[in-house]
């Protein structure tokens, strides 16, 4: 996922991927405790994603409140 990608979109899209992000993680960190884990670069790659999504969503927030 690309920060340039993710500032095209609004804030409740944004929102949306966040909550399918932190499923995904949910998931990731269920199959790793299983055992059933094969991909294990996987978990870094959505931890990195979240953390892309709240931070353009930081910026957007901050950008509306300047706006204001």
């Amino acid at each position: 996922m690309d920060a340039k990608e993710l500032a095209n979109k609004t804030p409740d899209q944004l929102r949306d991927e966040l909550v399918a992000l932190k499923k995904e993680a949910f998931n990731l960190r269920f199959q790793k405790a299983t055992g059933a884990l094969e991909n294990t670069s996987r978990i870094r790659q959505v931890r990195r994603d979240v953390a892309r999504v709240k931070t353009v969503l930081n910026k957007k927030a901050a950008g509306a409140a300047v706006a204001e």
